[in-house]
C-alpha cells in the first residue's frame, strides 16, 4: 500500500510535528514499507488458527497473601533523610 506525502503531512499535523522535506520523504518511505508488510500478513491463511490474547497461557501470576508483621515507626523512618514528629519531611511541591 502506498502512502502519500499528503497523508504523512496530515498525520504529522495531528501529532503537532513539523517535518522538513527530507523527513517527509524518509517517513513516507518507512510507513509505506510497514504498510506493505502488514498487507503481506493480511494474505496469510489463518483459517485454522485459534485466537489468542497472550503469547503464553498464564492463568494467575499472583502470589498468595501472607500475614506478616509490619515495620514499627522507628524502623520505617530509619532511612528517611529527614524526619519530624514521626513523619518523613519532604520538600514543598505545591505553591
Amino acid at each position: 500500500m502506498k502512502i502519500t506525502d499528503d497523508e504523512v503531512i496530515h498525520v504529522a499535523n495531528l501529532a503537532r510535528l513539523d517535518l522538513d522535506e527530507a523527513s517527509l520523504k524518509k517517513f513516507s518511505s518507512q510507513i509505506g514499507k510497514i504498510l506493505e508488510y502488514i498487507d503481506t500478513l493480511n494474505r496469510v491463511d489463518t483459517a485454522g488458527v485459534v485466537s489468542t490474547s497472550h503469547a503464553i497461557s498464564l492463568v494467575n501470576a499472583f502470589r498468595e497473601d501472607r500475614i506478616q508483621e509490619h515495620l514499627d515507626r522507628d524502623q520505617a523512618l530509619s532511612n528517611a533523610p529527614e524526619k519530624e514528629e514521626g513523619s518523613v519531611v519532604v520538600p514543598k511541591v505545591v505553591g
